[in-house]
């Protein structure tokens, strides 16, 4: 790569999304190429969409190499974004041209400009004048001079699109021709800042100052729930937008988004730019085109915004940093809070981490001295940290078939009576976990998964929640076709939902669970709804624990605290932890004191008398030596693999020889766990084993997996994925 312009004629090599281990060799069309131009190149019959990544190599038949077809009107792919590509490509070890993929997932971008219609003032008066006529004219110059589409311009007037047509044939109104993609408003840092507490003021300038330094760094910004993380790190994006840089602000889900778009506009006075599977194809197309020309200042997004190619990126916020949703578990593996730190590095930019319950990544990496800390202790204004209690369930009087205990119901009852709100806490989706035949006790399965099928009454259907796979609720036992005898076992949301209506029948009761919403519109709607006062209880899953702000919510009760203690994942206390505080954490964030109780057969275990005592730094602590002793992650290095097919002895036997050829690993000092079954042992119809490697903190893991896995031949129809630090182990 010695030039950055190509002239015509000249080879180039050009890194294409299709999935193909090399680069292509193409002739620079007429006029030439820059480096990183985005192009179309014919590949066989078709046309596809690339990037010229450098020189071509000429180790080809030169009279055979054919010209790129042309080269798209998009800004080019700054160097450091083929740097983050390559080596978040060579960290996670997923082909290049699958990473180009991740960075090129705005439809059209082959496409010329698509162009609409606008109206603005015209300058002519029309000869009769009506109300409608005058509302229409009246909005127009009240804008001065902006222009409008039909269905804006209509809808500020309160009148029909016909008034408006009427209008552009008399010359009173203009109409023309305008391209779609347009820069979003510029966004003002100093429009409307809040009031800070010293606490929440102190951490603002910190942030600044590592903004001005223009270097790259990493913030873990800790802070309760409800101590104002959100305006403190809006302080630091103002910063970054008066320096004239780019920021970017992940969200776990999108469901958070309406809130925080409402936020950022009341803070800079216009809306950012947004990047998230909410979003329509045209406004993906326009956030992608505009980010890359400098003209989206601000873009808010899910964990796929990172890939966006930003002309000057100097600010990554990951908010709830903890999240596992940053993880992603199929396609490309990457966990984006460490691709943003990536990311940053290369851009020069500043991370921050925020979070009221860090991961214990980031903890060590405090620690370590390699992340900044900055902690803020208290609630904004009033409010104050919710008090916390443990319900023991061995002493409750709970009728079978139930699960809210009598301390839990008075408590609710408490609230009513003062006009509160309460949320009732489960990390189930669904109706019932198991459906159950009481004649032949069969349960209900997936035909193409090794997992239970869930009841989801209000569906009136059984899903998997591992393939996605439904089918209608049968009348009838599909084992020994007993009739009648199916039962429901154990709860879901939507089966509490049934038993608090009975208990409370005159309470306004709202479930809250992403499979009842049509689309992630109607859900932040109904959260809208409830934060203003519209329901008296909320039923949750952990949708509910992260980043909402209901004003009203006094009590949390959480129904089964000891589920996430179960089962072998390494990080469950710590997912447990985090997420009975992140839960607790929405109750009393106003005036008035909160309450958070937590149902439990194990009050007297570790992590529910850590989550009680609020103690997180001896939890940490406590949680650190236990897995630097036993060096699994972030004390030692990881990677799972996992082997699919629709053929149970393939996937078995080419595990086994997996393990007996670890030569490459055992170089490293690394060792191999398995084959064995993966828990959910077919998912899809396709059987799943599982490998699990485990090396030293410095070892070299990356390479030696590469190395190990280059020996296999892996037969047609059977996957291998490899998972570098895996987040999940199902």
């Amino acid at each position: 790569m010695t030039d950055s312009f190509f002239h015509e004629g000249d080879l180039v090599g050009v890194l294409t999304a299709q999935p193909l281990d090399r680069l292509l060799d193409y002739k620079a069309p007429e006029g030439g190429c820059h480096l990183g131009a985005f192009v179309e190149v014919p590949l066989g019959p078709r046309k596809v969409l690339g990037v010229v990544w450098g020189a071509g190599k000429g180790d080809y038949d030169r009279a055979k190499i054919r010209p790129v077809i042309r080269v798209l009107d998009v800004a080019p792919m700054r160097d450091e974004m083929r740097v983050f590509l390559t080596r978040a490509a060579e960290y996670t070890l997923t082909p290049l041209t699958a990473m180009l993929r991740l960075a090129t997932r705005a439809p059209g971008l082959g496409e010329a400009q698509s162009m609409r219609k606008i109206y603005r003032l015209g300058d002519q008066t029309p000869d009769r004048m009506t109300d409608a006529r005058e509302k229409v004219l009246g909005v127009l110059r009240d804008y001065g001079g902006l222009s409008f589409t039909l269905s804006e311009v209509a809808e500020m007037a309160g009148v029909g699109t016909s008034v408006v047509k009427g209008l552009v044939k008399l010359g009173a109104v203009s109409e023309e021709e305008a391209p779609r993609d347009v820069p979003y408003p510029q966004l003002d840092p100093d429009y409307g800042g809040k009031a800070l507490s010293t606490d929440q003021a102190a951490g603002a300038e910190t942030l600044r100052a590592a903004l001005r330094s223009d270097t790259y760094g990493t913030t873990l910004l800790k802070g309760v729930t409800g101590s104002g993380k959100t305006e403190v790190y809006l302080e630091a994006v103002a910063e970054c937008l008066r320096m004239g840089r780019q920021a970017l602000v992940l969200l776990p889900e999108i469901a958070l988004s309406g809130e925080f778009i409402s936020r950022v506009e009341a803070r800079f006075g216009m809306k950012p730019a947004e990047w998230h599977s909410g979003v329509t194809m045209t406004e993906r197309r326009r956030c992608w085109r505009m980010v890359g020309q400098g003209d989206a200042q601000l873009v808010v997004g899910a964990r796929s915004a990172l890939f966006l190619p930003y002309q000057n990126l100097g600010l990554i916020v990951v908010d709830e940093e903890h999240d596992t949703s940053y993880k992603q578990e199929d396609g490309v593996l990457y966990n984006a809070r460490d691709m943003a730190v990536l990311r940053a590095a290369i851009n020069g930019a500043q991370v921050v981490l925020a979070s009221a319950t860090p991961s214990l990544e980031s903890w060590a990496n405090v620690e370590a001295g390699k992340y900044q800390r900055l902690e803020l202790t208290s609630r904004f204004g009033a409010a104050v940290m919710p008090k916390m209690a443990a319900i023991d369930m061995r002493v409750e009087d709970v009728p079978g078939g139930t699960w809210v205990s009598p301390t839990l119901r008075g408590a609710i009852q408490k609230r009513l009576e003062k006009g509160e709100q309460s949320l009732i806490f489960l990390n189930r989706r669904g109706y019932a976990p198991i459906t159950l035949c009481r004649a032949c006790g069969h349960q209900i399965g997936c035909d193409h998964c090794d997992a239970r099928m869930v009841e989801h009454r209000f569906l009136k259907r059984l899903m998997c929640h591992q393939c996605g796979e439904t089918k209608p609720l049968p009348t009838n036992c599909p084992s020994c076709d007993a009739e009648d005898r199916l039962s429901a076992v154990g709860p879901g949301v939507e089966r509490m939902g049934e038993e608090v209506t009975a208990l409370f029948p005159e309470a306004r009761i709202a479930v809250l669970s992403s499979d009842l919403y049509g689309s992630a519109r109607a859900m932040k709607a109904h959260i809208e709804e409830i934060a203003q006062g519209g329901t008296d209880i909320i039923i949750g899953t952990q949708l509910v624990a992260k980043g909402h702000n209901f004003p009203l919510l006094t009590l949390v009760g959480v129904i089964d605290a000891d589920l996430g203690l179960q089962g072998s994942d390494l990080r469950a206390a710590e997912r447990t932890f985090q997420l009975m505080r992140q839960v607790a954490g929405r109750a009393g964030r106003a005036e008035t004191p909160g309450e958070a109780l937590l149902q439990t057969y194990q009050p007297e275990h570790a992590v529910i008398r850590s989550i009680l005592a609020g103690d997180e730094e001896s939890f940490w602590a406590a949680e650190a030596s236990e897995r630097k002793a036993a060096g699994v992650p972030p004390y030692g290095r990881m990677a799972g693999i996992i082997l699919s097919s629709p053929n149970v002895q393939e996937v078995f036997d080419l595990g086994a020889e997996m393990a007996r050829m670890d030569g490459p690993l055992r170089q490293i000092g690394a060792q191999v766990f398995g084959p064995a079954p993966a828990p959910i042992a077919r998912v899809r119809g396709r059987h799943r084993v599982r490998l699990l490697v485990k090396a030293e903190k410095s070892a070299p893991l990356q390479q030696a997996l590469a190395k190990w896995a280059r020996q296999f031949r892996l037969p047609n129809n059977l996957r291998m994925a490899i998972d570098i630090d895996p987040q999940s182990f199902y």
